[in-house]
């Protein structure tokens, strides 16, 4: 028994370790930079916790993969026995061309992140089939929040739980007789405390602080509370409802409380318990107090009696699983076979030959020369070791191009390492001056979109748009290696003055400390058009520009012919193996109603006893082989023996009218007897 049980781990073992080596290799890039930006954005800090959180739900589910892999090996003949495998395959294609296409676009992390779950769920079908699959089908969604959040979402929900948290948080604070008023400025609420000394302390409640980085983790960590409780569907639906406004209430009294502290002790002291208990302090404290009120209000229900067959265990088990509860015994002795080490050499194949046309995620550039500086003195610090506009842009002829200024304020609060300002001075008259912004920071998603600032975030406070858009849309600035930029033409309100800007996403080389540290850039071209200027003649007059700081960046790696193609064309690819999978699932559905018409006939020519056992097994909820038992000696009025109930459940089950299911009891193997719905 040790034996099978050793070849029985190495199997799953090797199994699982070929999915997670191709993982790996394929988004190898986009975890580098979700988990880099996780680390130095406050919005994505939660992506952090997914890693332990998916494995433990893969430690939970361990017994059940383990048994829906000896279930799986005796089931399935004619096309449903390769149905898993080639519903895999198409699945996989399906991930991997979607993630081609969407290395082409202006998001490609997006992209990419997005179909990390698909092609985890094509691998297991591939490796493991259609039963392993059902029994990880939460775990594998579960790497969907990998994905970081887009900011539209964050901007829209943020600052209606800024409004209802400094609202309620200012009326708390006035019942407990400290003097505060709400207003509202640019950036969100404003509580502003009217100290003793009649001097005033303003309190700015922006997105950040509204409690929607803190909702967004807490509610990945509901979700995974519910799904692990014990207990009936509706409980674990009222901890997902409950837990939304736990966390709202727990922030306001979070507010509340640092407003008392800066009336009463001072701003200094208040801040710091700002900074201090943030998102993240709030959400382990609203994941304590769900789990607390989750153990008292929902309690485990009381465990089944000792089944009569395996509980002594004291005799070898002749079966893998108990012939009356359904338990699994032990392990039945899988071996690795030919099959699996064609579809293991395969898939090493496949993801070898992607490898070898994989680019970079965001184009990959030497950089300009050596500009930043890092030293530290507690915190980081850098300084710029070389601003001179030539070191960094190329010069266009028809333009003076100059280092114009360092945003140090702007610095502060995006969190980039660097943002450099240039001009592009135009020698002629007749055309505009083109600004470029130079942004350097650790990971790209702390790089907000110029879209997303001026448009979505003020709307998002319940304020009308600064700016009225004017055109937004893509724009290829390069073919090999893509390069993706997305124009952004809009207008001010108050002066009608129109801006026109550009700007793309890429990673570059740059020499700090004489080390060389790959740093992620976005590069923005702005212009101003004149009263006689279209925004159609800045564009021709900005894409030049754009090209050719692209081009002086000096790409390190083109793309092959053939990614170039995958690429261009993975939408349509894409959309035909979606095609694909679409009929293999249509098909199979055909073959089991097809399979269900021929049983019921079959049925209906059965003895009586016959088919009051087969109503027996459907009318069971447990499904067991005594409970199957129990039900037909109810319904025939027959007294019957287990070996004689055994026997029957195994001839039906040959003659296809039965079968047998595998279910999860607390995440536990157990294998009951079902009726097809015929």
């Amino acid at each position: 028994m040790a034996l099978a049980l050793n070849q029985h781990r190495i199997a799953v073992t090797l199994k699982f370790s070929v999915i997670a080596a191709a993982v790996l290799a394929l988004y190898f890039q986009d975890l580098s930079m979700v988990f880099t930006g996780a680390l130095t954005n406050e919005s994505t800090y939660h992506i952090l916790a997914i890693p332990f959180l998916f494995g433990y739900l893969l430690y939970r589910k361990r017994k059940m993969v383990s048994a829906s892999f000896d279930f799986v090996q005796a089931a399935g003949r004619g096309f449903q026995k390769y149905f898993s495998i080639l519903a895999g395959v198409s699945l996989c294609s399906v991930a991997v061309l979607a993630y081609w296409y969407g290395s082409y676009s202006f998001t490609p992390i997006e992209y990419h992140m997005l179909t990390l779950p698909f092609l985890v769920g094509g691998l297991v079908l591939v490796l493991f089939g259609t039963q392993t699959l059902k029994q990880l089908i939460f775990p594998i969604a579960f790497l969907i929040f990998l994905t970081p959040p887009p900011d539209e979402i964050l901007y829209t929900t943020g600052s209606a739980l800024a409004n209802l948290c400094a609202s309620a948080s200012n009326s708390f604070a006035n019942l407990l007789g400290i003097h505060a008023t709400l207003s509202s400025s640019n950036t969100g609420p404003v509580i502003t405390l009217i100290l003793p000394s009649h001097a005033t302390l303003p309190f700015n409640v922006d997105v950040a602080c509204s409690g929607i980085y803190s909702i967004i983790g807490f509610g990945i960590f509901a979700i995974f509370i519910a799904y692990i409780t014990v207990g009936q569907l509706q409980n674990k639906f009222a901890i997902l409802v409950m837990g939304i406004p736990l966390i709202v209430a727990l922030n306001i009294i979070r507010i509340t409380a640092i407003l008392a502290i800066g009336y009463n002790v001072g701003e200094n002291l208040a801040l710091t318990i700002f900074h201090d208990v943030g998102a993240t302090v709030l959400m382990f404290i609203g994941t304590f107090v769900l789990l607390v009120v989750t153990e008292k209000v929902f309690k485990k229900p009381k465990p089944p009696p000792p089944c009569p067959t395996c509980s002594p265990a004291t005799a070898k088990p002749a079966e893998p699983f108990c012939p009356n509860c359904g338990k699994l015994l032990k392990h039945t002795k899988i071996k690795l076979t030919g099959a699996d080490f064609a579809k293991i050499i395969g898939i090493t194949l496949a993801v070898i030959i992607l490898i070898s046309i994989q680019a970079p995620v965001f184009a990959l550039t030497s950089g300009p020369a050596q500009v930043m500086t890092q030293t530290s003195s507690g915190t980081k610090t850098v300084t710029m070791a070389n601003t001179s506009a030539n070191a960094v842009f190329p010069g266009i002829q028809g333009y003076k191009l100059s280092y114009s200024y360092r945003d140090t304020a702007f610095e502060q609060s995006s969190g980039d390492n660097a943002a450099l300002v240039y001009c592009y001075s135009s020698q002629n008259e007749n055309r505009s001056s083109v600004w470029v912004a130079l942004q350097i920071s650790d990971s790209v998603t702390s790089e907000h979109r110029w879209e997303t600032c001026l448009i979505n975030f003020p709307l998002s406070q319940g304020d009308q748009a600064t700016v009225k858009q004017l055109d937004l849309r893509d724009i290829q600035l390069d073919t090999n290696p893509p390069m993706t930029a997305r124009y952004f033409a809009f207008q001010y309100t108050n002066d009608n003055q129109t801006e026109v800007v550009l700007y793309w996403y890429e990673t570059a080389n740059f020499e700090t400390n004489s080390t060389a540290k790959t740093q992620s850039v976005m590069i923005s071209l702005i212009a101003y058009p004149s009263v006689h200027q279209s925004i159609s003649q800045v564009e021709n007059e900005e894409l030049p520009v754009a090209k050719a700081i692209n081009g002086y960046w000096q790409p390190v790696q083109t793309w092959t012919t053939i990614a170039l193609a995958l690429s261009q064309n993975g939408l349509s690819l894409s959309a035909g193996a979606t095609g694909i999978l679409v009929l293999l699932v249509a098909y199979e559905i055909y073959l089991n109603r097809r399979e269900k018409h021929s049983l019921l006939t079959f049925y209906k020519k059965l003895p009586t006893q016959d088919q009051l056992l087969i109503n027996a097994v459907g009318n069971t909820k447990s499904g067991t082989t005594e409970a199957v038992k129990a039900e037909f000696q109810k319904l025939s009025s027959t007294q019957v023996s287990e070996s004689y109930i055994n026997q029957k459940l195994n001839q039906k089950e040959k003659e296809g009218l039965i079968k047998k299911a595998l279910t999860s009891k607390e995440d536990k193997p157990f294998l009951i007897w079902k009726k097809p719905n015929f």
